[in-house]
């Protein structure tokens, strides 16, 4: 047989092998994908209601228990914000009005982002706010956290007219809240994400107080 022969010969042998080799492939990609489907089935719930938990923790932090009786998870009101961007509040009731609300705030720190949860009255004075999460500065930045000082908790009882709305800035931009040692940034993204959240609500106050049926 002549090397030509014996080159095609293996060459034929090779195409052959290809529809199976292409069948083995789509097959392994088949499962593959199956199993992808089946973990993120067997762990959406769990995950949903991990954030569930998490969530209403958050707002027992803010919330007093005995202001309301009802499951303020159970059904958000959807509101958009001055981007065009929904915004989840979470309404406190008893007796059937509305006694408190509870929504999320974003700031902007110098590690990014702040998330701050917010609780305020009927009336629009703060019930209480937490940070949920951050990036700034162990040591630092890190005093807006609740567990690490008590700077958080002096907003409660306060209003957009209480201070008075210019007043609403750390002391070194001429306002009444404290700033840290080292750290004017956090503080400073805290209390202007508060102010605009107190904002919001002056701006949706009549369909936030609105029962949700």
């Amino acid at each position: 047989m002549s090397a030509d022969a014996t080159v095609k010969t293996g060459l034929d042998k090779w195409l052959d092998k290809i529809p199976y080799q292409a069948v083995l492939l789509g097959v392994c990609a088949a499962i593959a994908a199956a199993l992808l489907v089946g973990v993120d089935n067997a762990t959406r719930e769990p995950i949903a209601q991990r954030k569930m938990e998490d969530l209403q923790a958050s707002l027992e932090q803010v919330v007093p228990h005995e202001l309301h009786d009802n499951n303020m998870v159970a059904k958000p009101l959807l509101l958009k914000d001055a981007s065009g961007k929904d915004v989840s509040i979470y309404q406190g009731t008893k007796a059937g009005k509305v006694t408190a609300l509870v929504w999320e705030t974003v700031g902007f720190g110098y590690a990014g982002e702040i998330r701050t949860i917010i609780a305020v009255d009927p009336e629009g004075k703060i019930l209480g706010t937490r940070v949920l999460a951050h990036k700034e500065t162990p040591g630092l930045g890190d005093k807006i956290e609740a567990a690490k000082s008590d700077w958080i908790s002096k907003f409660t009882g306060l209003s957009l007219g209480n201070p008075p709305e210019d007043q609403w800035k750390v002391k070194k931009d001429g306002g009444q809240f404290d700033q840290f040692s080292g750290a004017t940034i956090t503080p400073r993204g805290v209390v202007k994400s508060i102010r605009e959240a107190l904002q919001f609500f002056a701006a949706h106050k009549a369909e936030m107080l609105e029962v949700k049926p």
